[in-house]
């Protein structure tokens, strides 16, 4: 065993890894973390020249091949497109990270209330938070099967996927001048996230894929200061998450230093689930 031999677990040159969702506020952070530790990032969203920009900020930065790919994840056509755009650059695909979920453009109907919510705006939302996250692991699957050498697929859940919200927190609560709240449509969504992680875990282990849950808690992001108070109010460390935060638990995930671990939610939300 070399002096080195455990920090290399970590070490992701030669790896192949797609970030779906790959330009938002923690998908910028996801793929500069694979990148810095090597990775060849494929940058994946629905804006072309986004992502092809950060994959050359990438690329320059962390010296590392980097490409960027537009999708909709939540159309099959488009998804089986971005997977064979990504073999036919790099050869294979190694990790992904399926992260996308919807940014919807009508903000009142999103938080409207259960009472009042339409079954239009339910199924636009699962159509990229569950269906897309479903379409991605599917295609990347079966990429990952044909080329017989495993693989680790982590897909992003929340911590309302696992536990209701307090909706005390949200009296008050405002984010980019709006009031706002979590919807059932969220929460139901990302508690799906987490049964297909597992589902996958168990069916595809004898292929040697690892699908694991990256389950982050509230990161702050422009929050107004009674969201934040009341909301670190609820947690042991008493503050939100900063995003850098996440990327570590993605790292650990996406590397060889949790060989063993499948079917698994990793939560990084500072002890909030704790009580």
């Amino acid at each position: 065993m070399t002096s080195s031999h455990f920090r290399s677990l970590f070490d992701l040159n030669g790896k192949v890894a797609i970030v779906t969702g790959a330009v938002g506020i923690l998908g910028q952070r996801f793929c500069r973390g694979l990148a810095e530790y090597g990775a060849k990032v494929a940058v994946v969203d629905l804006d072309e020249n986004r992502c092809v920009e950060l994959a050359e900020g990438l690329k320059r930065d962390c010296g590392v091949e980097c490409i960027g790919v537009s999708c909709d994840v939540s159309q099959p056509d488009s998804v089986k497109g971005m997977v064979r755009s990504v073999v036919d650059r790099f050869g294979a695909i190694n990790i992904l990270h399926n992260n996308a979920a919807s940014k919807s453009d009508d903000l009142n109907a999103f938080f409207a209330t259960t009472e009042a919510y339409s079954l239009k705006e339910w199924r636009k939302i699962m159509s990229v938070n569950i269906d897309g996250v479903f379409l991605v692991a599917q295609a990347v699957g079966i990429q990952m099967q044909k080329q017989g050498i495993g693989g680790s697929i982590i897909q992003t859940s929340s911590i309302y996927g696992l536990v209701s919200s307090d909706k005390r927190i949200y009296e008050g609560s405002f984010y980019l001048d709006r009031q706002i709240s979590n919807p059932a449509v969220y929460s139901t969504s990302k508690a799906a996230v987490v049964g297909l992680t597992r589902y996958l875990a168990a069916n595809w282990g004898d292929a040697g894929i690892r699908v694991n849950a990256l389950v982050p808690a509230g990161v702050e992001s422009g929050q107004n200061d009674t969201f934040k108070t009341r909301y670190s109010a609820r947690v042991p460390l008493n503050r939100m998450a900063n995003g850098d935060e996440m990327v570590g638990a993605l790292i650990y995930l996406a590397s060889d230093a949790s060989s063993y671990v499948t079917g698994h939610c990793l939560v990084v939300d500072g002890g909030l689930s704790a009580w």
